[in-house]
């Protein structure tokens, strides 16, 4: 049984405003990298909705959840463009979407918990190795950045329905590596992921 994220994290680093960070669209070779920040401003809420780790969830119970979540809590978005991407590479990217997103906050956190192994410079907080699975704060900023970057990528696939992002995120799955292999690269690749950079260079010794 899949134990659900609390509040332990939120109640034990002393602070009152506490909020989560997490971030989605890492590994994609297209669309941005978004990263969302949750702060619950109280602990002894009754939540009538699924919290936990965005990719442990279906689809359905990620959109009941997300309206609760924006409902009932203090959220932001940020993120970094795939230009952003190419020029600071996907790790500070990521680093940077969070920033954002925590610098966005109508309220601005006293303490924040990080997905992962390290901190975006200038953070107060700790990182929380596998955080979605820990702190409910964290879990529901995944929630949010999953669901923000999902419409995007869906939004963009009817500008260009021949990739079929709002298949595969922008993910390198077969059907769509042999998609860019027949329709090419647009502004919207991260020039510098290994499949898109192997093209181009494919693509300049042809020409």
């Amino acid at each position: 049984m899949i134990k659900n994220p609390d509040f332990s994290f939120e109640c034990n680093c002393g602070a009152k405003l506490v909020a989560g960070c997490d971030e989605a669209g890492r590994g994609p070779l297209c669309g941005p990298v978004v990263a969302a920040a949750v702060i619950f401003p109280v602990r002894d809420i009754e939540i009538p909705v699924v919290i936990r780790d965005s990719k442990q969830m279906t689809a359905k119970s990620r959109a009941e959840s997300l309206r609760w979540i924006k409902d009932n809590t203090i959220w932001a978005v940020g993120m970094c463009t795939p230009a952003e991407i190419d020029e600071m590479n996907i790790l500070h990217a990521s680093m940077e979407a969070m920033c954002r997103a925590i610098s966005l906050l109508s309220q601005k956190p006293d303490f924040c918990l990080i997905d992962g192994n390290r901190m975006p410079p200038g953070v107060i907080g700790i990182p929380v190795v596998k955080g979605d699975a820990k702190s409910i704060s964290i879990a529901a900023a995944s929630i949010i950045a999953k669901e923000t970057r999902d419409k995007i990528m869906r939004d963009l696939a009817m500008q260009y329905p021949q990739y079929e992002w709002d298949k595969n995120a922008g993910y390198p799955t077969p059907q769509h590596l042999q998609a860019i292999d027949k329709y090419g690269i647009n502004d919207l690749y991260r020039k510098t992921f290994k499949p898109v950079k192997e093209r181009i260079k494919n693509e300049t010794a042809h020409d």
